[in-house]
């Protein structure tokens, strides 16, 4: 997907109205418009990027300082018992809108919301085969 056709790029362009929670000179935060929980919030980098691995370390590390910030906001506003921060990479996992951007959620005991972590145990010597391929890919 282009800039030109991206949503968020024409939010980031003031074409489509957002309800901002924060913006600087790279990073925009507004809250999500089909929200899981109230304050639901998504923050972007500015500059379109489709995924986490496309986005250049340095604009990480500032979309990384902001989260920080804006976590403990949306937290403290909403009063939460915790939060979830998500990054959904690929339709497969998720991602609607090819532009990168993290989800933070706001949480309290009991609301039900991802509920269940679908965990398993590795076949006896198969851990060792998929980290051995992770790092002969970094």
């Amino acid at each position: 997907m282009s800039a030109d056709d991206c949503l968020f790029c024409k939010m980031v362009a003031g074409q489509i109205p957002v309800t901002k929670i924060y913006e600087d000179e790279v990073v925009l935060a507004f809250l999500d418009i089909g929200p899981i929980s109230d304050g639901h919030t998504l923050v972007i980098p500015k500059q379109h990027f489709e995924k986490l691995h496309d986005c250049p370390p340095q604009l990480l590390s500032r979309i990384g300082s902001c989260l920080g910030k804006i976590t403990g906001a949306v937290a403290a506003a909403m009063n939460s018992d915790g939060y979830n921060v998500l990054c959904n990479n690929g339709r497969a996992a998720g991602q609607l809108i090819e532009h990168l951007h993290f989800h933070i959620i706001g949480r309290n005991t009991g609301d039900g919301l991802f509920d269940r972590w679908p965990s398993y145990e590795y076949q006896a010597g198969k851990i060792e085969t998929v980290a051995a391929e992770i790092r002969r890919n970094l």
